[in-house]
């Protein structure tokens, strides 16, 4: 759906914390869609406004989110000959600037909604996190769901390892030890998570490690992988405490964007489930 005041969708989109990019056409000439000052907006669900229709504008749509998907930052120009790029009858030439202009959120991906899960979003979901929630058990997750939280009911949790997108950060909490290890062998076979934590003792790290070890991830591949979680400051068993851990792991990985964990970092956080 297309809104022309785009300015007062930038200001909601702003409101709201939503990634997004605007669209300006720099220079025209001759013939094409739309004149030079012509803006639109595109997120990754939607766009606002538009810069006339037809390749151009599908183009410039697909450049944007593929910047949102990167994370990119810095503005881009492109240039478009409109008959020989792009096939448009209207043959003129249009120059579009790209500029990111809503930081984008961190992208995690959480598989399980158990007690700590539910208590982890309510605290990630006030970060600068977007959250996809995945679990196999409609009725285990809440009705109300915080702002920037996508619910996935999925019969084959394992199957939306693929379509998450690169630099993610990955906990893996769920009620099933077999599907925990399905998980992370897809969590680790992707070798792009920004961060990849699995809720568990000291004796679960080492029984995922050898089973993991005999599916053929070697030494470094299993060190990517961070369980115990949480940071060994935060102590407790208790679902709260649980996700305040995590949720100071996740806040000291994006604050220190090159750091790599080390053992020290964790704690041995268990939920009663989790052993």
């Amino acid at each position: 759906m297309f809104k022309d005041n785009w300015i007062q969708v930038l200001a909601d989109l702003e409101r709201q914390g939503e990634p997004c990019v605007l669209i300006t056409v720099i220079e025209h000439r001759g013939s094409t869609p739309r004149d030079s000052g012509t803006k639109m907006l595109v997120t990754e669900q939607a766009c606002y406004a538009t810069i006339g229709g037809g390749h151009l504008e599908y183009k410039a749509m697909q450049m944007a989110r593929d910047m949102l998907r990167a994370g990119e930052q810095q503005l881009k120009v492109e240039r478009f000959n409109l008959g020989a790029n792009l096939g448009q009858c209207c043959g003129g030439m249009a120059s579009i600037m790209l500029e990111p202009i809503i930081k984008p959120r961190h992208h995690l991906v959480l598989f399980g909604a158990g007690h700590v899960a539910k208590a982890l979003v309510h605290i990630v979901a006030t970060l600068p996190f977007r959250i996809t929630w995945i679990d196999e058990r409609a009725e285990e997750f809440p009705q109300n769901l915080p702002s920037g939280v996508t619910k996935v009911v999925s019969d084959d949790p394992v199957g939306e390892i693929s379509g998450q997108p690169a630099g993610s950060f990955y906990l893996v909490m769920t009620h099933n030890h077999q599907l925990d290890l399905d998980l992370c062998a897809g969590i680790l076979k992707r070798q792009d998570a920004r961060y990849f934590g699995v809720i568990g003792s000291n004796t679960k790290r080492k029984r995922f490690d050898y089973r993991l070890g005999e599916r053929g991830f070697d030494a470094a591949a299993l060190a990517t992988m961070q369980c115990p979680i949480g940071l060994s400051a935060v102590a407790g068993k208790h679902p709260a405490e649980i996700a305040v851990s995590v949720a100071g792991a996740l806040i000291q990985q994006y604050q220190q964007p090159l750091a790599k964990s080390t053992p020290d970092q964790t704690a041995n956080v268990v939920s009663h489930s989790a052993c």
